[in-house]
């Protein structure tokens, strides 16, 4: 099995000073306060959701057995809700990614590959 190289790129690549001077830019400052505005605090939100229901889990032992209906109890509930908030978050990002990060990611990316 040959292994094949790659197809040459369609831009020259920017040079390390380019890079260095995109990483200083503005525009780029905004990219990256998008991004952490959104992801720090959502993180943060979800860990501190998390801790708090292995707490639950150790230390309330009575309140996580309460029954809710049938054989599904309160910790059953918190932890599908667990799956829930994980698929939420996901869905959340993908949509604020695509309206906020990837147009400005995709104008550094253009500036950089067309050297404008």
């Amino acid at each position: 099995m040959a292994t094949e190289t790659p197809p040459p790129a369609k831009h020259p690549l920017p040079s390390p000073e380019e890079f260095t001077e995109a990483q200083a830019s503005a525009e780029f400052g905004e990219l990256r306060r998008a991004h952490r505005s959104f992801a720090f605090p959502l993180t943060i939100a979800f860990i501190a959701w998390y801790l708090l229901y292995v707490l639950l889990s150790c230390y309330a032992g009575g309140f996580m057995g309460t029954e809710i209906a049938g054989n599904v109890n309160v910790a059953l509930v918190l932890g599908l809700a667990q799956f829930l908030t994980t698929f939420l978050i996901a869905w959340w990002y993908a949509r604020h990614a695509a309206a906020k990060l990837d147009p400005k990611a995709e104008a550094i990316k253009s500036r950089m590959e067309g050297g404008a």
